[in-house]
């Protein structure tokens, strides 16, 4: 559920088999004087463009209950709720929902011819509104699953150091330790800091220093830490291929940890290919592939 507002009217927008609907009810009060969602029902234009909507979409669609509704619009006595037409005809574009978000939702599609009803000025504005929440949408999306990819792979990496960094006789707090030491070696590669003196420099931050990532800074912390590559021959390689059914995922880190290579010279390593992933990230053509 969210929301959107356009010329001052808060307006719920919803998903519906992963498609939005859009609460008319909430529109309804957008439009001057003392109207409800079933005079636009009875609009014959209104039912044409339906009838048009459901034939493209809706295969299940009742032509024959909807050819006797249709044949009554423009008369007085002719009234009917979306409760009822839908009951009737099987429409799919138009729901009466009950509960903390009841009242009638639209298909955006038919929301928006809703909105002309209301009129153009208000239908622009919501479609802007709409299209700027979409936007957002898939923003935050990409955002979300960039970072659960960077948290699959450091488990990887977590994996690796208590295989090869951690003793056997060690406290819970001396192995927070050294997986805390270990996660700012890639922090300081991608990020130029450690996971403290971020929170130094963001007091009043909620998250932490890879929630405030951008994109790029987390698809290049993803390639950083995973290379595909059949290819590679390491034996400390192929033992963590074994140990993972032998998929040819290897986390950059957790390679160089289990072949032995120093944290300093780790550092410099991932900070190379950091440096790197973000060269080709950010240049014109990187730009275009993010789109």
């Amino acid at each position: 559920m969210a929301k959107i507002i356009v010329e001052g009217t808060e307006i719920t927008v919803i998903k519906s088999n992963d498609e939005d609907f859009i609460s008319l009810t909430d529109m309804i009060r957008a439009k001057d004087g003392d109207f409800f969602v079933t005079d636009w029902l009875r609009n014959r234009n209104t039912l044409e463009y339906i009838g048009i909507w459901e034939k493209f979409y809706n295969p299940a669609f009742n032509y024959g209950e909807f050819a006797i509704i249709k044949s009554q619009a423009g008369l007085n006595s002719f009234k009917i709720s979306v409760k009822e037409f839908v009951s009737k005809t099987n429409a799919i574009c138009l729901q009466a929902k009950a509960g903390r978000y009841g009242g009638t939702y639209a298909h955006k599609d038919v929301a928006f011819e809703f909105a002309m009803w209301i009129s153009p000025e208000f239908k622009f504005y919501m479609v802007l509104e709409l299209q700027r929440l979409k936007a957002k949408e898939k923003k935050e999306i990409a955002w979300t699953a960039k970072r659960e990819l960077a948290k699959i792979n450091y488990r990887i990496h977590t994996d690796a150091i208590k295989s090869n960094l951690i003793p056997a006789e060690v406290t819970k707090e001396q192995a927070n330790i050294i997986y805390a030491e270990e996660a700012d070696v890639l922090n300081v590669a991608m990020f130029g800091m450690t996971a403290k003196q971020w929170r130094e420099a963001n007091p009043d931050s909620k998250g932490n220093i890879r929630d405030g990532a951008s994109i790029n800074e987390l698809i290049c912390l993803s390639n950083m830490e995973n290379v595909f590559d059949k290819r590679v021959q390491s034996q400390a390689c192929l033992r963590f291929a074994e140990r993972r059914k032998r998929r040819t995922k290897f986390n950059i880190n957790a390679v160089l940890i289990n072949d032995g290579v120093s944290q300093g010279e780790r550092l410099v390593k991932l900070n190379k290919i950091a440096i790197q992933q973000m060269r080709v990230l950010t240049d014109d053509e990187g730009r275009k592939l993010l789109k």
